[in-house]
């Protein structure tokens, strides 16, 4: 098993930023602090949506131990914490404003600072107010008016100090997973539903994207997430079926936010279901960014299923080997899609890859964690990036997903992401293998 890294930062622009992410409802303990509830913490608390039927009420309660935690990302030698604000934490009805919530946020990002670390925010990871779910969620629009109002309470506080802010992370896992394949919070399976959601989202982020603009701040994104789809067979209907998986998932969103439209392929399903008169809000969409925040782990391989009703197709397993997610490591997908997202979309914009990473079987003994199936996956990926930087990808940052092992939403507790390892019974952490990796990896010289 790999046991180091063989690049350098000197292998990288000067410019080039090295991080690590978290969220918050992954980490913090949603009971701290005057969080209101969450609509994750009530999927949570009904049965058989979690494994174990575990939820983030403590998490790694990062609330109290975030000082050792931003010590973990000094002492690995990384420039920047790509970290996410609760909107339940922040207005615990969607609405008020809990000063406390604030208040914690504002001696994190001083702490970031102390230690030398460019905080970069996410406004939303998933953490919807409890209150809002309960008007409809992402399927009711005035939810983008309630996000807006949230972002800018937010910046007000702790813009000022943001090396970069980004609006909303995965808006395919916030709408598709959640209210067509019922994976997450709020659980839904209806079609209605996902159209509604896929494009609120992209109002609420247009929406937020203004907030900021208004209070001055000149570096912002938001982070997709990805996943290329290659036909499980050669006949024409495999064919089809990953095209219609790919404008879904890929193009979807970046159609809206760089070409003012949606693909034809996802319209022919969800046309009948999104809102009257959402072609008007393209515009609204479409507000220039600075970056592009690209969240890559695996690729899809995709059959037809005629016995299913739109978009009728289902993933097959691959040949390759996985990781703890079952999913396939490739990284020759993650340099095609560097490359297809500036050829396609967004140019020159700066793109970051803002999370990157993968969950595997990590076991603590002798007091150190052996994680060398992590160390492998991350040079292969970085490797695939400085090709796709090498044939014109203008690619500006790498992201590691993620600092700690932490609750990993339906599949509670038992997935490990972190490069430092958490111990869920006294919550002691111990930095695996592949954070000394990063330190050595990322040293100055």
């Amino acid at each position: 098993m790999a046991s180091a890294l063989n690049f350098r930062r000197s292998d990288f622009a000067d410019d080039f930023l090295f991080g690590v992410a978290t969220s918050a409802y992954q980490i913090e303990g949603s009971s701290f602090g005057g969080a209101g509830p969450s609509h994750w913490d009530t999927f949570a608390a009904t049965p058989g949506n979690t494994a174990n039927a575990e939820d983030g009420a403590i998490a790694c309660d990062h609330y109290h131990r975030y000082e050792a935690d931003l010590d973990l990302i000094a002492g690995a030698n990384l420039d920047a914490y790509r970290f996410s604000v609760s909107w339940a934490r922040v207005m615990p009805d969607g609405r008020t404003v809990n000063r406390e919530g604030l208040d914690f946020y504002d001696r994190l990002t001083d702490a970031m600072l102390e230690r030398g670390i460019k905080p970069m925010l996410t406004l939303h990871h998933w953490d919807l107010p409890a209150a809002l779910a309960d008007e409809g969620g992402w399927r009711n629009r005035d939810v983008t008016d309630r996000f807006a109002d949230f972002t800018g309470h937010v910046i007000d506080r702790i813009g000022d100090r943001m090396a970069a802010t980004g609006t909303l992370n995965e808006p395919w896992c916030i709408a598709w997973l959640s209210h067509f394949l019922g994976n997450h919070a709020p659980g839904l399976r209806d079609i209605r539903a996902a159209a509604r959601a896929m494009h609120h989202v992209l109002v609420a982020h247009g929406k937020a994207v203004d907030v900021l603009r208004a209070a001055g701040q000149d570096n912002i994104g938001i982070y997709l997430n990805f996943e290329p789809a290659e036909p499980a067979n050669g006949d024409d209907g495999d064919a089809e079926a990953a095209l219609r998986y790919h404008a879904i998932y890929n193009e979807w969103f970046l159609g809206a936010l760089f070409k003012k439209s949606y693909p034809r392929r996802a319209l022919q399903g969800l046309r009948p279901h999104l809102p009257e008169g959402w072609e008007d809000d393209m515009e609204q969409i479409a507000r220039p960014l600075d970056w592009l925040g690209v969240n890559f782990y695996t690729r899809k391989l995709i059959a037809h299923d005629a016995a299913q009703a739109w978009p009728s197709l289902k993933e097959v397993p691959g040949p390759l080997p996985k990781t703890d997610m079952d999913w396939e490591i490739t990284p020759e997908s993650f340099e095609w899609l560097l490359g297809w997202i500036a050829e396609s979309h967004t140019g020159d914009l700066p793109l970051i890859v803002s999370e990157n990473g993968m969950a595997s079987t990590d076991v603590l003994l002798n007091g150190a964690v052996d994680d060398g199936p992590r160390i492998a996956y991350l040079q292969a990926h970085v490797d695939a990036m400085r090709r796709a930087i090498d044939n014109g990808a203008p690619v500006k940052g790498y992201t590691v997903w993620s600092l700690l092992d932490n609750y990993e939403w339906a599949l509670g507790y038992g997935k490990r992401f972190g490069i430092v390892h958490v111990d869920y019974g006294t919550l002691k952490r111990t930095p695996k293998a592949s954070w000394h990796a990063l330190k050595q990896a990322l040293a100055r010289d």
